[in-house]
């Protein structure tokens, strides 16, 4: 284990995208990292932000390598400027979220995860994106609230994936979820977190919230994928 760093959360002021000023925040990392990250929030109309749980928990696990992290919310999210647009105009969020990053941490690879809505429109965007050599889908949406899916992309996707959903997630059963990992290209990684609905909380049979596990399956992925050490933070 490394020496300890400092870990500390600031406002990101300059982030722009095509509708206007996105707000976000940055969990900085160590000066040495490797990789900046990205994780992307659920669906706006669903009241998902960047503060979201399971957006939250998916930070830590890339903060635990010293990575810097970068979280926004969507056009018309918070202090976002715009308005909702259907994901077509949030895939030019995540390319403008994307652009600061390589603009501030310009030589670093980006890790790119999103959560339910955020890891459709995340995936898309990153695969084929030559600035994104990792991709984490958390919650995985098939069908939700009316609105179906389609991966058909992940056919093409070289970069290595992590797929991360509960047993139980009802908007991704899990033949579904089953099918469309079987369609994408290597490498790939599918963990089940028992127990855990779409939001990766607990069910009747098995109370209580399975964040812990979701991270830690990130976590396990991150150190074997791209060979790094947790680096213990302080602050």
């Amino acid at each position: 284990m490394a020496e300890a760093w400092v870990s500390q959360i600031r406002p990101v002021e300059d982030l722009r995208g095509p509708a206007g000023r996105l707000e976000a925040v940055l969990n900085t990392g160590r000066d040495d990292a490797a990789y900046a990250a990205l994780v992307c929030h659920p669906h706006p109309l669903g009241g998902g932000t960047m503060h979201t749980k399971a957006v939250y928990h998916a930070m830590k696990a890339f903060s635990a390598f010293g990575l810097p992290v970068l979280r926004f919310n969507f056009r018309g999210v918070g202090l976002s400027e715009g308005e909702h647009a259907h994901g077509h105009g949030e895939m030019d969020d995540v390319r403008a979220a994307l652009d600061w990053l390589e603009k501030n941490f310009g030589g670093r690879e980006i890790l790119l995860a999103g959560f339910s809505f955020g890891s459709y429109v995340g995936l898309r965007v990153g695969c084929g994106d030559a600035r994104v050599r990792g991709l984490v889908g958390l919650g995985l949406p098939a069908r939700a609230a009316g609105r179906d899916y389609s991966y058909e992309f992940l056919a093409r996707c070289a970069a290595p994936k992590l797929f991360v959903s509960g047993d139980h997630d009802e908007f991704s059963p899990r033949e579904e979820l089953a099918a469309v990992w079987a369609s994408a290209a290597e490498p790939k990684r599918l963990v089940w977190v028992e127990g855990a609905d779409h939001f990766f909380q607990g069910t009747s049979d098995s109370p209580g919230s399975k964040l812990a596990q979701m991270q830690m399956a990130v976590r396990a992925w991150i150190g074997e994928t791209f060979g790094l050490e947790e680096r213990a933070a302080t602050g």
